[in-house]
């Protein structure tokens, strides 16, 4: 019977009971660093989630592993390379999250370009303002998003921003194909001149050495001063310490964050400024989604040891 570590309890209809396989997961809440690797050494299979650090060293343990099987669609948590010196396949769970991403990212625009969150939280304490020339957004309508890294989900904000009557512009690796342009009437710019020419700019890219800090202080110093910065990718795409500094200035009229450098820790820096959005990684927070991304995982260590490995990021 193979055996399968799970680092996270996730929902009771998560990980089914399957036949020849015994699944090893917490009752609640995640397996400590120390609890995996006690288990790990036993263990055939790993389910890790996004935030689970999968270090060398952890990866050393596993004796007996064969594949890890990552929750989520980045895997800037698993050391890829090490795993590869030890022949062990990795694997991650890409299409599921688009959708519910794609919906946050709409989410965080719309509170930005009209204050939704800065006016509940003023109604609440009863310091709300009245009159025709307060609480004053801006309209999406007409307005430009860039948008950096065209994969899913960027495509998939596309498609939504497109409803909302956006013009979209983007920037990413390798230009789209004709027909792919023209179905999302998207246009294909510089980094540069994305960032001079958005109203809103928002971040769909994986988290790599060429992508680390991607969006730092020189690129932040292009925007309109009144252009919105939105992360939904990886903490670390943008230089947090020049973000902070951009916000602080007023050099960009404001960002929301899903994603932080060196999360879960979050800068006092960033709580503090009223201009800024913080959610605490919510993308993919929602219970369809999590049992999703749960089954794809399972399906995942399933089919490699059924011969047919899938969704393999070290093939």
């Amino acid at each position: 019977m193979k055996r399968i570590l799970v680092a996270h309890a996730l929902f009771p209809e998560s990980f089914p009971t399957l036949k020849g396989f015994e699944i090893i997961k917490p009752q609640k809440g995640a397996f400590s660093s120390e609890e995996l690797m006690q288990h790990i050494p036993s263990c055939d299979a790993f389910i890790s989630m996004f935030n689970t650090p999968v270090s060398a060293h952890l990866l050393s343990l596993g004796k007996n592993l064969k594949v890890v099987s990552n929750v989520g669609v980045g895997y800037n948590n698993i050391d890829v390379d090490a795993a590869t010196r030890l022949g062990i396949t990795v694997c991650n769970t890409p299409d599921v999250v688009t959708e519910p991403t794609a919906e946050l990212t709409i989410a965080l625009l719309l509170d930005l370009a009209r204050g939704i969150t800065r006016s509940h939280v003023a109604m609440h304490q009863k310091q709300e303002k009245w009159g025709v020339l307060e609480n004053i957004g801006m309209d999406v309508y007409g307005k430009t998003l860039g948008i950096i890294g065209f994969g899913r989900i960027g495509k998939a904000v596309a498609k939504r921003a497109l409803a909302m009557g956006m013009r979209i512009v983007y920037y990413s690796r390798t230009k789209q194909a004709d027909a792919i342009e023209k179905e999302y009437q998207a246009t294909y710019v510089s980094l540069e001149q994305l960032m001079k020419t958005s109203d809103f700019i928002s971040l769909h890219t994986p988290l790599t050495s060429q992508t680390h800090h991607l969006i730092g202080k020189k690129e932040l110093e292009l925007c309109k001063p009144t252009a919105y910065l939105i992360n939904t990718a990886r903490g670390a795409v943008v230089h947090e310490e020049a973000l902070i500094e951009a916000l602080q200035q007023e050099m960009i009229a404001g960002a929301a964050l899903d994603v932080y450098e060196f999360e879960p820790q979050v800068s006092d820096s960033l709580r503090c400024l009223t201009n800024v959005l913080l959610v605490p990684h919510i993308g993919t927070a929602t219970r369809e989604t999590r049992n999703h991304m749960a089954a794809m995982a399972l399906q995942n260590v399933v089919e490699y040891f059924n011969g047919n490995p899938v969704r393999v990021v070290n093939p």
